[in-house]
């Protein structure tokens, strides 16, 4: 589906003469690197929170599982994150390269305040080497080389305003790449009275996710898999510390989460695998967790792949009700019945959708209007 994505002249008085991709000269010479740009990185860039020296000038990143070691001039695995002279910085910040307006279906959200509007913010990088990411041109690639708008916190919140949008989101690509950026923008926007929400791989350690989520209204985390082998071969990382993050964000924050799941043909589509991922889900979480089964389409370095059958998710949709869970939908198909809200008491269809577009939306205040049973979820 097209975006709507923000007029450039929206951010006029945001953007400084850096703006258009430019790096900030730090005046250090060419002991720092360089980006695409032919710029010093700047030094005074964001700090990042989570972080240890180590032998001399070295330092060991703490953001996610992988605890980069860095010597002066290294880049994280995030291709966000530097070491430089002993200071961990982080380049991903204020120069977001996708600002664009979104329903919130489409992070997907689908029982956090449907039909309402997003200022969906993304920065180059992520952690995570997805052979079938949909935004590989953005998320595979460092800050530096993409073109960006020049936008600190305080003007991101402004913007939102101006547009007449309450919530601001992070997606496109992964926010734990810039989570010092995306942490401070959430900052300024609860102040300024708007809703904050994160899409992410939830590949990050425990400690920074609760930090953010002091600020954060709602997560949408994509489980990818259920097994370390898939992690391993398609995701480039470790399946353990995903459920971790998940399970931090259930048992310690009040943050609204819902969980989505790409079923990818012959790698992750297993009905044995389907159903573990389902009964841990009611067993570590709650039965009223929602769950998204998506469509795969061929991306990247998946290309060959076909499309997600419609049968294979219908299956999976099934197994995950046998489960026990109460709340499961289909998402990246449209018409299909899957991604409409039903009461788990009565039956009703209670919000109807085409794809990520609310059609109708029958809840009075989250209750159910047929029965009155108060469904799960953040309504207002």
């Amino acid at each position: 589906m097209n975006n709507d994505h923000l007029d450039r002249r929206d951010f006029l008085s945001a953007l400084s003469r850096y703006a258009g991709g430019s790096c900030l000269a730090c005046g250090m010479g060419a002991t720092f690197p360089r980006c695409a740009w032919g710029q010093p990185v700047d030094p005074s860039r964001r700090e990042v929170d989570y972080y240890e020296p180590g032998i001399g000038s070295e330092i060991e990143c703490q953001v996610c599982p992988r605890h980069c070691v860095l010597s002066p001039g290294e880049l994280g695995q995030c291709l966000a994150r530097i070491n430089i002279a002993g200071r961990h910085v982080n380049r991903a910040y204020a120069n977001p390269c996708i600002l664009s307006v979104d329903a919130i279906e489409k992070l997907p959200l689908n029982h956090f305040r449907p039909g309402s509007k997003t200022l969906t913010i993304a920065v180059g990088g992520c952690n995570l080497r997805c052979l079938y990411c949909q935004n590989w041109q953005h998320s595979q690639r460092e800050p530096q080389e993409l073109k960006t708008f020049d936008l600190p916190p305080a003007e991101a919140v402004a913007a939102a305003r101006k547009k007449g949008i309450d919530t601001i989101a992070f997606s496109y690509t992964e926010p734990i790449a810039f989570l010092e950026y995306a942490k401070d923008i959430a900052i300024e926007a609860r102040r300024a009275g708007l809703k904050v929400v994160v899409a992410s791989g939830g590949y990050v350690e425990p400690e920074p996710l609760v930090d953010l989520a002091q600020h954060v209204d709602a997560f949408a985390i994509s489980l990818k898999g259920f097994t370390e082998a898939f992690y391993d071969q398609v995701v480039g990382a470790r399946l353990a510390p995903v459920l971790r993050a998940i399970e931090s964000i259930k048992r310690r924050t009040d943050c609204w989460l819902e969980l989505i799941n790409v079923v990818v043909p012959t790698y992750n589509d297993d009905p044995t695998q389907i159903r573990e991922m389902c009964e841990w889900v009611r067993g570590h979480l709650d039965r009223d967790v929602p769950v998204h089964f998506a469509r795969f389409v061929p991306k990247y370095r998946l290309a060959n792949l076909p499309r997600t059958a419609v049968p294979t998710l219908d299956a999976a949709c099934d197994m995950a009700r046998e489960s026990g869970l109460r709340y499961v939908y289909t998402s990246n198909i449209a018409p299909h019945e899957g991604t409409n809200t039903t009461c788990a008491k009565c039956g009703d269809t209670a919000i109807q959708r085409l794809g990520f577009k609310v059609l109708d939306n029958k809840l009075q205040r989250g209750t159910c209007r047929k029965c009155r049973h108060r469904l799960p979820g953040v309504w207002r």
